[in-house]
C-alpha cells in the first residue's frame, strides 16, 4: 500500500513538473519561449512560440530550460 501511495507522489510531482524552454536562433538573435520542443531528424528544431502562439521552425537554435516563473515572466502566462 505504501508502495503504491509513494508511485503515486512520484508520478503526481512529475505531471506538475512540466518544462519549459528559451529558444534562441544563434542567426538572428530572436528569441522565443515555449513549453514543448521537438527536434527532427534533419537537426531543426520545431514548436509553438508561447507569446503569439505560432509554429515555428529553426534549422538552427540553441535551447535552454527555464523556470516556470521566467517563462510567466516573458510569456505573461503560467
Amino acid at each position: 500500500m505504501k508502495r503504491i501511495a509513494l508511485v503515486l507522489a512520484v508520478l503526481a510531482l512529475g505531471l506538475g513538473c512540466a518544462r519549459r524552454y528559451k529558444v534562441t536562433d544563434p542567426r538572428t538573435g530572436q528569441v522565443y519561449y515555449t513549453r514543448d520542443v521537438d527536434k527532427r531528424d534533419s537537426g531543426a528544431a520545431e514548436f509553438t512560440d508561447g507569446k503569439t502562439n505560432a509554429k515555428v521552425t529553426l534549422q538552427s537554435s540553441v535551447v535552454e530550460r527555464i523556470s516556470k516563473q521566467e517563462y510567466a515572466r516573458q510569456v505573461g502566462a503560467p
